[in-house]
């Protein structure tokens, strides 16, 4: 599986952005995506999941400003960030392939390229 993701930028704070992240290869094996994100010297950290079926959860600190969505005729999750605020730069990643369960995405050893949001305050 290959994961191409974009959208990243430069947005005053209170802005919004979209990522996207296509994926192809060995697609049939993808049900949940997710997106995360990783600060310099911190953990990555799970932003947003989604399944196949349209389940998703959400880290709390993004509840309300971000919203994940997919097309799976086209193989692409979205992540829509709306009342960006400055602690939301940093890079941000997408996953395919994880496990979905009970509310919780565990991510696969998938990833995209990383794509960076700068929010100027």
């Amino acid at each position: 599986v290959q994961l191409q993701a974009s959208g990243g930028g430069l947005v005053e704070a209170g802005g919004s952005l979209r990522l996207s992240c296509a994926a192809s290869g060995s697609i049939f094996s993808i049900n949940a995506m997710g997106w995360y994100r990783q600060a310099p010297g911190k953990q990555r950290e799970l932003v947003a999941a989604i399944t196949s079926g349209g389940s998703t959860n959400y880290a709390d600190s993004v509840k309300g400003r971000f919203t994940i969505s997919r097309d799976n005729a086209k193989n692409t999750v979205y992540l829509q960030m709306n009342s960006l605020k400055s602690e939301d730069t940093t890079v941000y990643y997408c996953n395919a392939g994880g496990l979905y369960y009970s509310g919780s995405y565990y991510p696969s050893g998938y990833w995209g390229q990383g794509t960076l949001v700068t929010v100027s305050s």
